[in-house]
């Protein structure tokens, strides 16, 4: 079945359910939109569903920052109230508060 809408928003921060990183959501698709490369270096067990909503995160952990391509089954809201390090964060967004970010600008 097919799931039509996101359930985190832009700028929202999360953190993976099975994986030690957080992150903030910069954009969304609405089902899978990687590579089938990607998708085959997830071994099989641990595979998602393609059609769900797949998140793009400025991500970090405690060793690095990068972007992570996550889908919304394998994400949770992330309550800790800390904000991100990631040092794209600022070409992106504004201020912090309430577990968001601001958007700079509107985005598609």
């Amino acid at each position: 079945m097919l799931k039509t809408q996101a359930k985190y928003r832009l700028g929202q921060v999360v953190r993976h359910r099975k994986h030690p990183f957080r992150g903030v959501v910069f954009d969304v698709d609405a089902i899978f939109s990687n590579t089938e490369e990607w998708y085959d270096a997830i071994p099989e067990d641990s595979r998602p569903s393609k059609d769900q909503p797949f998140y793009h995160l400025l991500a970090e952990n405690d060793q690095s920052y990068y972007v992570a391509y996550v889908s919304e089954q394998n994400l949770e809201p992330d309550h800790s109230g800390e904000p991100i390090d990631h040092p794209d964060v600022v070409d992106m967004f504004g201020d912090y508060a309430d577990g968001a970010y601001e958007l700079h600008a509107q985005m598609n």
